[in-house]
């Protein structure tokens, strides 16, 4: 450029007041922490979540049922991964159309509320067993729940969860209480229940028995014996004066051993080691010599199958203690026993193992119920009464007391430590062992008397159901069925106080349990009034009125399992609220849950009613830290959603839950928080240039969509396949793939193409001789009006608060967003021939940007409206590209189309001179900062 024209440009007139530049009062900088709080007081004020149930009256339904969290302590992350996913959900099937309906609640009875108003009664010096009454420690236990579900109540909401809240289900509610009475009576009145004395799993700390869902697996370390049974009779001579040698992992089950089991079809031998003769399956002879150090010969002096072994006695090692261990032990033939471990002959304690049970039963060997519930065996039992607690490793330890009296007594061969699985209660971690004590169960294979399945078992019933139900992940189906099909009966009574009683009267002399409807009805009303406080404060004759005499019926004290509550909340919500026989569509919860709340629900609906009280189930992972770890607070590594939520807002948390891929275990730290945040910033500049880009739209600038421009088509059909996919992944509730899909979307179809190639025409394409704009900037600005209203519905479900935010900021008085519906995207703007063409299109410009980006840097060119490019491309490719405005596209002064075979792709710097208004560089510009023919006639000159 000449000295001349230099100056002739630096006097040329300023144009950039008559440019559009977006213009909007909405922050780049979201400041969530503070605003969210502001909108969740607008939905309060407007009561958002009653205008909605209003709207939709009438509308389809669609009912989440909500699983109860446990009502202590506040919040965690894993919480908040339940719940927001919840909403997400909910709102999504609310911006469809239906009618969604959400009812929190909480699980309010059980052992962890127990356990903190003991500590507070003991700080008070009172024994609760002794000082407080039941009806008293109840109450304290209700009033500590009420105090977490007013705490956790609101750290949903935080969360921008939407639902009843002030009129939430709990557990403890007195109507809840007689409704789970209820349920246990139908389960009563068609003969499912019974009581027995079988093992159960029982924790010596929270003195009760436990059901499989309230248990936790984990690697423990257990002293292992193999100990010798001398035989005193069989018919196999050889045998008589042998050992018959068991191995096992619990040395504190052998003060109550009763018999020895054997395989009957397994090979055993008699060995001769040292002159003592001793009894192994010959599969694991090898393995038990070993163990036991025996290094010489072992000559065979009989070899035999198991059912030979029929008849045969042994004695405990301990006779010389006599009573008890001086009876004989049998050998019986069991199936269970198998040559995977041990020594093939399994020692039976029919008190400490439901196999040992079972096999003892069928011979008429009782249990001898000699340990209590503190875990110790009774102080009258000959061996080990009093001592301290079984599962304790120094009882069980290779020098503790029982390893050294059967060492003493010649019996103790040899001991070695296992790694190994071991249950563990899920709330106090302690160590579980079986234990025989009289419980209450619900019969899984027995035929029912009559009801809604009579005639058919509950077991066979609910693996029906589990067919009939959709599971999402799939692999869901394969877990709960395979629980299903190996767990035993459901033991549903609890020693404890906080729970809904076990409302049965049991005949003394028969032992069988009262069933009458009208003793039932005057019970249940007394719960309705008082809850079930009136159980364990009732006159009982009143309840039995004139038929029965209270002399004749013990009222049983258990208290129902915590499960059975939960499980029953399809009966006291879902159906009482909204009609009997309404099933769920969909209950939502975590993995474990497989064993839990989905499987007690399960059980609760066939047994009573003959169904699933769901139409669908979805499960999602735990939460890890960063690297895969379990949370622990000891290691430093928890994310506490609340202050994450005071730093950076719920709708980061929520978009975080939305792109996990949370079937499967999800992973959050700082650095993932970081990330998302990074989405999230992109997602609200670009409704942040949408408002601004519209700002002064109306609807006498709109563009009739049949005379848009191609490009402006062209992103109507990429919309419409983008809405087809989001609606697609609302209906298998995918949302990450939705959450990618919208980020997508915008990111890269909007903000990094067609917002970048329009601006021009956005900014430049109005002026004063041009108020409302050429008919490209008013097409423009249709599609763009088009995509505001898509885009913030869209985004709605996820980024609850922002897409609030974004609504009402160009539509104040326009009512929530969350009271739309789904955009109305027609189905007809995709356009496959259109697709496919700009498919090739955006591949050439990706080709043209990339070679420029270079030169950029190297401040060759100062951006890309100075760049000339020479492309090569073949006779179909060129075409497509001249059939639009290809350098418009790429942005740049101009595109020279060359065959491919000609030359490769160069760009140069432009001669062209530079408008001083829109700045591009075009061949009628007659100096830098004159105006381009398309400025001149906008503005008027």
């Amino acid at each position: 450029m000449s000295d001349q024209k230099s100056a002739d440009a630096t006097q040329a007139r300023d144009w950039r007041p008559t440019v559009f530049l977006p213009k909007t009062s909405f922050p780049m900088k979201a400041g969530l922490a503070k605003k969210e709080p502001e909108i969740l007081a607008r939905w309060q004020k407007e009561d958002l979540y009653q205008q909605l149930r209003e709207q939709r009256k009438g509308a389809e339904r669609f009912i989440l049922h909500d699983g109860p969290p446990y009502a202590n302590g506040d919040i965690h992350i894993g919480h908040a991964l339940n719940k927001i996913l919840k909403d997400i959900i909910m709102r999504s099937q609310t911006l469809l159309g239906k009618d969604v309906p959400y009812i929190p609640g909480w699980d309010c009875h059980g052992l962890p509320i127990e356990w903190k108003v003991e500590e507070q009664f003991r700080k008070k010096k009172l024994n609760v067993d002794k000082d407080v009454n039941a009806v008293e420690f109840r109450q304290e236990c209700r009033k500590y729940a009420v105090h977490w579900v007013d705490t956790q109540r609101q750290e949903f909401k935080r969360l921008g969860v939407l639902g009843e809240w002030d009129n939430p289900y709990l557990t403890m509610n007195f109507e809840a209480e007689a409704i789970i009475a209820g349920e246990l009576m139908r389960f009563s009145e068609t003969g499912q229940i019974y009581r027995g004395a079988k093992p159960v799993l029982w924790s010596v700390v929270e003195k009760t028995a436990l059901a499989e869902a309230e248990v936790d697996y984990a690697d423990v370390d257990s002293t292992t014996i193999d100990l010798a049974f001398k035989i005193t009779d069989s018919k196999i001579p050889e045998l008589v004066g042998g050992y018959a040698v068991i191995w096992t992992t619990t040395p504190w089950t052998i003060p109550a051993n009763r018999a020895l089991a054997y395989g009957p079809d397994i090979d055993y031998v008699l060995v001769d080691l040292n002159g003592r003769h001793y009894l192994f399956a010959e599969a694991l002879l090898e393995d038990s010599l070993k163990r036991i150090g025996h290094e010489g010969d072992a000559p065979v002096l009989w070899r035999g199958k198991g059912a030979e072994l029929d008849g045969s006695i042994a004695q405990h090692p301990m006779f010389e203690k006599g009573g008890f261990f001086a009876e004989p032990r049998p050998f019986l033939g069991g199936s269970h026993v198998t040559t995977e471990a041990g020594t093939g002959i399994v020692h039976m304690a029919p008190d400490y193992g439901e196999d040992d049970f079972l096999l003892c039963k069928a011979h008429n060997i009782d249990p001898v119920f000699a340990v209590e519930d503190d875990g110790r065996y009774r102080k009258d039992w000959l061996w080990m009464g009093g001592e301290g607690l079984v599962i304790s490793p120094k009882i069980n330890a290779a020098d503790g007391p029982i390893c050294s009296d059967l060492r003493e007594v010649g019996a103790l061969l040899a001991t070695s430590v296992l790694h190994h699985s071991y249950p563990h209660s899920w709330r106090s971690k302690a160590k579980l062992i079986y234990r025989c004590t009289p419980q209450w169960f619900i019969a899984l294979d027995r035929p029912v008397e009559k009801g809604a399945i009579a005639g058919k078992t509950l077991r066979e019933t609910a693996l029906k159901a589990i067919d009939e139900v959709s599971w999402f992940p799939a692999k869901g189906k394969n877990r709960i069925q395979t629980m299903v099909e190996g767990r035993p009966d459901w033991v549903i009574s609890r020693q404890r106080a906080w729970g809904v009683p076990i409302t049965l009267y049991v005949n003394r002399e028969s032992g069988d349990y009262l069933r009458d409807p009208e003793v039932n009805a005057r019970i249940l009303a007394a719960f309705r009034k008082e809850g079930a406080d009136a159980w364990f404060k009732a006159n009982h004759q009143l309840f039995l009125g004139d038929k029965y005499r209270l002399e004749d019926y013990e009222p049983v004290n258990d208290i129902l399992d915590v499960w059975f509550d939960s499980g029953s909340t399809h009966a006291f919500v879902v159906e009482a609220r909204y009609g009997e026989g309404t099933r769920a569509q969909l209950y939502l919860e975590g993995s474990d849950q497989h064993r839990g709340w989905f499987q007690s629900s399960l059980l609760e609906s066939c047994g009573s009613r003959g169904h699933a009280p769901y139409e669908a189930v979805l499960t999602h992972g735990f939460t890890l830290d960063g690297t895969g770890r379990k949370m622990s607070k000891s290691v430093g590594n928890v994310i506490d959603p609340l202050k994450v939520i005071n730093e950076s807002g719920a709708d980061i948390l929520r978009m975080w839950v939305a792109s996990t891929d949370y079937n499967e275990d999800v992973r959050i730290s700082k650095e993932v928080l970081s990330g998302t945040s990074d989405g999230y910033r992109k997602l609200r500049n670009s409704f942040r240039y949408l408002l601004g880009a519209l700002e002064g739209f109306s609807e006498e600038e709109k563009v009739d969509l049949a005379d848009l421009p191609e490009l402006e088509k062209y992103i109507l059909h990429l919309l419409a396949e983008l809405d087809q996919a989001l609606h697609e992944s609302v209906n298998g509730f995918a949302f990450n793939r939705y959450l990618r899909l919208l980020s997508d979307f915008v990111n890269n179809d909007l903000s990094a193409f067609f917002f970048d190639i329009r601006k021009d025409r956005l900014y430049c394409d109005v002026g004063e001789a041009a108020p409302q704009g050429t008919e490209e900037r008013r097409a423009y600005r249709t599609v763009l009006d088009i995509l505001f209203h898509a885009l913030i519905r869209y985004a709605a479900p996820i980024l609850c608060f922002t897409a609030e935010e974004v609504w009402l900021h160009r539509f104040p008085d326009a009512g929530s967003v969350h009271l739309s519906i789904w955009p109305e995207v027609d189905g007809q703007w995709k356009n496959a021939v259109l697709g496919e063409k700009w498919a090739v299109i955006r591949e050439q410009r990706q080709i043209v940007t990339e070679k420029i980006e270079p030169l950029r840097r190297e401040k060759i060119v100062g951006s890309s409206l100075e760049a000339e490019v020479t492309l090569p491309v073949d006779a179909a490719t060129a075409k497509i590209l001249s059939s639009v405005d290809f350098s418009e596209i790429c942005i740049t002064a101009k595109i020279n189309l060359v065959d491919a075979s000609d030359a490769a792709i160069t760009v140069d710097r432009t001669q062209n001179h530079k408008c001083g208004r829109c700045w591009q560089h075009l061949p009628e510009v007659e100096e830098d900062g004159a105006l381009c023919d398309r400025c001149k006639s906008v503005v008027g000159e």
